[in-house]
């Protein structure tokens, strides 16, 4: 049987952090809000979210909510203060009330730019940071010395140790582009894993830049601007 998708009106604003519960009845009381063309009435009444208009607008992602953020070098991914500015400063001021919280799939460190993926779902978070799950990751590297094309071998064959480590790294894809940068595609997500990986080998990255994440890429995405995108199946 289909879940029930009906939920009232209140919660459901207040969910999506439009406003709180109390405020909905002066949104009812303004006839801002409406079921097709006819004004709603009441703040606790059961609506379905995907109907339902605010200033003529629908309702957005009422089922949960995915974006790419362009993330610059000099943010960080946390809700924390003092640490710098974070990332949750570029992104909508509603999207920060909504419940559950939004949050980054992973995240990036300060030095790093590049593809991040914000959600409220967090079976997707799970889905795509679990150690079983596999998903390619690929970045753009610039380090301080020539590549050695024996990396290409040393990084795919999946016996590379980090220090610290008691597993070997997954095998892993380089492609040399220019005497100092390379694309690297992995599918774990270790603390600092490709800065990690070239300083085995006793190289240090200089820039260090998120292409794709999964089937996501930037693509012409602007550095610090997001793009909802499709929750997939």
């Amino acid at each position: 049987m289909a879940p029930n998708p009906m939920r009232r009106l209140d919660q459901l604003l207040s969910s999506l952090g439009y406003c709180s519960r109390r405020e909905v009845a002066s949104l009812v009381k303004a006839g801002r809000l409406k079921l097709g063309d006819i004004a709603l009435t009441k703040a606790d009444q059961r609506v379905n979210p995907h109907l339902v208009t605010l200033d003529g607008e629908p309702l957005e992602a009422p089922d949960g909510l995915l974006a790419m953020l362009h993330k610059p070098v000099g943010y960080v991914c946390t809700h924390s203060e003092g640490e710098g500015p974070t990332i949750y400063e570029l992104l909508p001021t509603q999207w920060l009330d909504r419940k559950p919280a939004v949050t980054s799939v992973g995240r990036l460190d300060k030095d790093t730019s590049g593809l991040l993926l914000i959600t409220d779902i967090g079976s997707l978070v799970h889905r795509y940071t679990s150690p079983k799950a596999d998903v390619e990751k690929t970045y753009l590297t610039k380090v301080d010395r020539e590549l050695d094309q024996r990396l290409i071998d040393i990084f795919s064959r999946g016996d590379l140790m980090l220090r610290g480590e008691t597993k070997p790294c997954l095998a892993a894809k380089l492609e040399i582009l220019s005497p100092f940068t390379a694309r690297l595609t992995i599918t774990e997500g270790r603390y600092h894993q490709v800065r990690r990986m070239f300083a085995s080998q006793g190289y240090h990255v200089e820039k260090l830049h998120r292409e794709s994440f999964g089937p996501h890429n930037l693509g012409d995405l602007e550095v610090g601007e997001w793009d909802l995108i499709s929750v997939p199946d």
